[in-house]
């Protein structure tokens, strides 16, 4: 038993040659020091080198009937299955356009017939520990990508359940939000698909654009959390005065992401975004918005996308001072706003793929516990002396 399992411990080496002298001269030469397996032809080396136990060192006779020792080699390197492994040409030829050949084919080694034995042996030593140590290397490159693979998804679940938690705090204090966050997530993507192969768009809506995108969206009401509860649950119309207040959440959104971003210390793209959705979600195509009065493409492309997203979700959701407006009407209202409200090409998006919105509005539509916490959070708050 001892002695199989030393047996199996030791490499294998396949030799492939159409002399059966030379074979059994191998086979004698190699049997002490290594597991040996043998084939007369080039089909016949291709056969036992796909065979599990793969070898790990093929001796491979250039001058063969049939399939000559290029064409197997050439074979060997095309498959995934037998391409590292090393492969030692046996040859008579010395022609150095020969070895160059060789070589280009993937070839680590020339060993000239006759066989030195004391030759042969050294040339085996070497290229086996060199693919050991290249299958160790690449062994642990793999765990390592696997393990960088596995942080960065696990990178990526914690930064997405950050910003949702970000975003939550502020939605919270909101009580008619409901699952609204959720829900212009996926209207800002769904709109970013339909427009990124317009020609005011392709270049900048690209496929990590648009996952940005999505994970940016959760942050465009963040400022809200600064507003104070007598404002930002208030039932029906605001004051002007109080309007205003309400208008700096805009600022106070974008102050507090460039906060987040200077403690990082580093440039990161999504904060940009978040930053342009926080900060200009609210302007208008026709310059008549907050907090800057910026008008058509001076508005960052990611408020456009949400500034409609925002206003359908708006209307068509219940308030404690309204009812929900059917989606029909809402995207009666969305039309009618093109090119004062909203950028035109915009609302051509939505208006193409409105009925894929309201799956998406119906999908995370607020269950009806949900609006019955929500109205007795709203009544207690607003019950409370401050």
């Amino acid at each position: 038993m001892e002695q199989e399992e030393e047996l199996a411990s030791l490499p294998m080496i396949l030799v492939v040659d159409d002399s059966p002298d030379f074979l059994i001269l191998m086979h004698g030469l190699l049997r002490d020091r290594y597991r040996v397996k043998v084939a007369s032809d080039g089909e016949r080396g291709l056969a036992v080198a796909r065979q599990s136990p793969a070898p790990d060192l093929i001796l491979l006779d250039v001058s063969m009937p049939g399939l000559d020792g290029y064409a197997v080699c050439q074979q060997l390197k095309q498959d995934p299955a037998t391409r590292d492994i090393p492969v030692i040409f046996l040859t008579s030829r010395s022609e150095v356009q020969d070895e160059e050949k060789g070589f280009a084919l993937g070839a680590v080694d020339y060993i000239t017939k006759p066989v030195s034995p004391v030759v042969a042996l050294a040339r085996l030593r070497t290229h086996l520990a060199i693919k050991t140590s290249t299958d160790y290397l690449r062994d642990k490159n793999a765990l390592l990508e696997e393990e960088v693979s596995r942080r960065t998804r696990e990178i990526n679940a914690i930064q997405d359940v950050t910003i949702l938690a970000m975003a939550s705090m502020a939605e919270a204090r909101d009580v008619d939000t409901g699952n609204h966050v959720r829900r212009v997530q996926h209207y800002v993507r769904a709109l970013a698909w339909k427009l990124s192969s317009h020609p005011r768009f392709r270049d900048y809506l690209t496929v990590p654009t648009i996952s940005m995108l999505f994970k940016s969206t959760p942050l465009h009401d963040i400022g809200k959390a600064g507003i104070p509860d007598r404002i930002l649950l208030k039932r029906g119309r605001l004051t002007p005065e109080e309007f205003e207040v309400m208008k700096t959440h805009t600022t106070l959104g974008r102050d507090a992401i460039a906060h987040a971003e200077a403690a990082l210390g580093v440039d990161v793209p999504f904060f940009t975004m978040a930053k342009e959705i926080a900060y200009s979600h609210q302007e208008k195509w026709d310059g008549t918005g907050y907090p800057q009065g910026l008008a058509g493409d001076r508005i960052p492309i990611p408020a456009r996308l949400m500034s409609v997203a925002d206003v359908y979700d708006a209307l068509i959701s219940r308030r404690v001072y309204k009812e929900p407006m059917p989606h029909a009407d809402a995207v009666q209202v969305i039309q009618g706003a093109s090119g004062q409200h909203f950028d035109p090409d915009v609302v051509e998006a939505f208006m193409q793929i409105h009925q894929q919105l309201y799956a998406i509005a119906l999908t995370y539509a607020d269950s009806h516990s949900d609006l019955e916490r929500k109205a007795q959070y709203l009544k207690i708050s607003l019950e409370t002396p401050p």
